[in-house]
């Protein structure tokens, strides 16, 4: 026995169904026609005038502020600080007395070497007088033998006494001269015993107190740090090896440190040092940048943001650097033409009388960060140069309620 057919829906439900999402594919279809924007596929140049103006370029690093001339103070000598006369920020002259060592360790050196000396002294004198015996004895038996009274013998004894006699002489003569060196050496240890500023300036570090005992057996000690000069200071910058070859000797540059925000401080390249400079396997070079401190305002290990102008032109054809960088996009479906090698950034794309973007070849001279120097070329000032496209968006935004916004205006 079979099972009865399922009933079928009538005609009248079956066509309302349909009228429904029939409905419902016109309303989307609408919606969609509504929100698109007008004039959607038709591409927009965003572009900037070609003017003439000035041109910067430059180059940026980081960099310490240091004195121009920094002398480290030590102590040839040991022993413990008996007292101390300058302290942070002091002004010193040249040969000024900073710190003093107990100097009583020197002072009986110096008087041992002292009773040395005189006892080579003595000894020399002896050796001097008994030398002047043994030539008399000499001379004496040479009358004696010219007389033949005394034997060959005794004349060649006499003769050997007296040149043993000189050489004791000069051995002791020698020893005189020994002991006058260590009586110099200890003089001047004693005389270390008193540390001195070797130049003018002003202390910028103290490392020592009294009662503090210093050891120079194995390296110098250093006691003080003394800039020479604090009102001529330079600045010390890791410049990258991109950019260290455009940097010249003379060149202005300007710096800021963050103790005087919006402050520029000027000066000019002093010096550019060959010695590489490698942290990570990144190389750097240092550049010195001279600069003046009238009023002391720079301070020793300020950290310093560095602008280097590198070249400058005045009133010249500049174009904007992003106009260097458009490439108009090739039509769907069309195969992009091959372009003849040519140096980099030397085409300009500006727009015609039909407003569609005409490549121009130009020569490029410096740059900044905004602008290119235009040397050569076809580019005339007044151009509109192309720097990118705007397109009008193809979806309503999501936080964008239908009906306000970027739909169809009638």
């Amino acid at each position: 026995m079979t099972a009865p057919p399922p009933p079928r829906p009538s005609r009248p439900r079956l066509r309302r169904a349909l009228w429904i999402a029939a409905g419902l594919v016109l309303l989307v279809v609408a919606y969609r026609w509504w929100q698109a924007p007008e004039g959607a596929g038709v591409t927009e140049y965003v572009t900037m005038p070609v003017e003439r103006g000035p041109i910067e370029q430059t180059v940026t690093a980081t960099g310490t502020v240091n004195p121009v001339k920094t002398v480290q103070v030590g102590t040839y000598v040991s022993g413990p600080i008996l007292a101390i006369d300058v302290d942070y920020n002091s002004p010193v002259k040249k040969g000024q007395r900073v710190a003093k060592i107990d100097a009583a360790t020197f002072t009986v050196k110096v008087r041992q070497a002292d009773a040395n000396l005189a006892t080579a002294r003595a000894r020399a004198d002896k050796s001097r007088a008994d030398l002047t015996l043994k030539r008399l004895q000499l001379e004496r038996n040479r009358t004696l033998l010219g007389r033949n009274l005394i034997a060959q013998n005794d004349v060649d004894t006499a003769k050997s006494n007296a040149d043993q006699a000189a050489a004791q002489l000069a051995l002791d003569e020698a020893s005189v001269k020994q002991a006058q060196a260590s009586l110099d050496e200890a003089q001047v240890n004693l005389a270390y015993t008193d540390i001195v500023s070797p130049v003018d300036g002003v202390v910028v570090a103290r490392n020592v107190d009294v009662g503090q005992t210093v050891a120079a057996s194995f390296q110098t000690p250093t006691l003080f740090l003394i800039a020479e000069d604090l009102t001529k200071m330079q600045v010390d910058t890791n410049v990258s090896e991109s950019d260290v070859g455009r940097v010249r000797e003379a060149q202005p540059a300007s710096f800021t440190v963050d103790a005087y925000p919006g402050m520029p401080f000027h000066g000019a390249v002093a010096q550019v040092r060959n010695a590489p400079i490698t942290v990570q396997n990144v190389v750097t070079y240092d550049v010195v940048i001279g600069v003046d401190n009238p009023q002391q305002e720079l301070k020793p290990g300020m950290t310093a943001n560095v602008t280097i102008t590198t070249a400058r032109r005045d009133d010249v054809l500049r174009v904007p650097v992003r106009a260097l960088r458009f490439k108009p996009e090739t039509p769907a479906g069309q195969r992009p033409r091959p372009e003849k090698k040519a140096a980099p950034d030397s085409t300009v794309y500006v727009l015609d009388a039909d407003g569609k973007p005409t490549p121009v070849r130009v020569q490029i001279g410096i740059r900044d960060a905004q602008y290119a120097e235009v040397t050569g070329g076809d580019l005339q000032p007044g151009a509109q140069a192309v720097i990118g496209t705007k397109r009008p968006p193809t979806t309503p935004a999501a936080t964008q309620p239908p009906g306000f916004g970027g739909g169809r205006r009638f």
